[in-house]
């Protein structure tokens, strides 16, 4: 049997790390599908693909916010690590 026992903040930041990670995913799954057009690149159908176009809106957005928590995921991780 393992004695499994964790101070304060290392459970706060265990939950916290939990919430990112649920949030990182649901964001992920939010962002418009680039894959399809990706799928494009062996055909040949989609010329545009890798020029440089601005997102706008809500998809610029999405991404601050999937940057923002995945840099928030890994710092916890690494904090958590370290303990």
């Amino acid at each position: 049997m393992l004695n499994y026992e964790r101070k304060g903040s290392g459970v706060m930041l265990e939950t916290i790390l939990l919430i990112v990670s649920v949030l990182l995913i649901t964001i992920v799954l939010l962002q418009s599908n680039k894959a399809s057009d990706a799928g494009q690149i062996i055909t040949g159908g989609n010329e545009a693909l890798f020029q440089n176009q601005k997102e706008r809106g809500v998809e610029l957005l999405i991404s601050r916010v999937t940057l923002s928590l995945g840099v928030l995921f890994f710092v916890i991780s690494f904090i958590l690590f370290l303990k």
